[in-house]
């Protein structure tokens, strides 16, 4: 009993019969996708632009912040709202029908990694306030 190779249907691919939800009230063809902005994964990467945009212009404008780390933080937020608004634009406009080089499932990993890398600078930073403030006390 030899298992052969079987045949894998995707709903974005460009070929062939549509995928579930293609007569649903969604319109296959066009350059914008109508429903995409009122999804739930368009909405929380819209939310996450005006929180990192938020962040940005609040270490910008203070005066405090004259430090390299604050630097840093304003890279990162930038670089992040950056890609954010690059995935938000791929879906919207359905680049993601073209750019089949890309696994979009695996691009969740670097989601991932970027999440642990946050959790890391949290950690680290929670532990050293926790040390300078017991030192200060000595």
């Amino acid at each position: 009993m030899s298992l052969g190779a079987g045949l894998v249907r995707t709903t974005c691919s460009t070929g062939g019969a549509p995928g579930p939800g293609a007569g649903a009230g969604q319109p296959s063809e066009g350059l914008l996708d109508p429903v995409y902005p009122r999804t739930q994964g368009a909405l929380l990467k819209v939310a996450q632009m005006v929180i990192l945009l938020i962040a940005f212009i609040c270490v910008q404008n203070a005066s405090w912040t004259d430090y390299s780390a604050y630097t840093y933080f304003e890279v990162v937020t930038m670089c992040d709202l950056i890609m954010i608004l690059i995935f938000y634009l791929i879906h919207l406009f359905r680049f993601y029908r073209v750019l089949t080089c890309i696994s979009w499932p695996l691009s969740v990993f670097g989601f991932i990694a970027t999440f642990l890398c946050l959790a890391s600078v949290w950690l680290s930073y929670k532990i050293s306030c926790v040390t300078q403030s017991t030192d200060a006390a000595i």
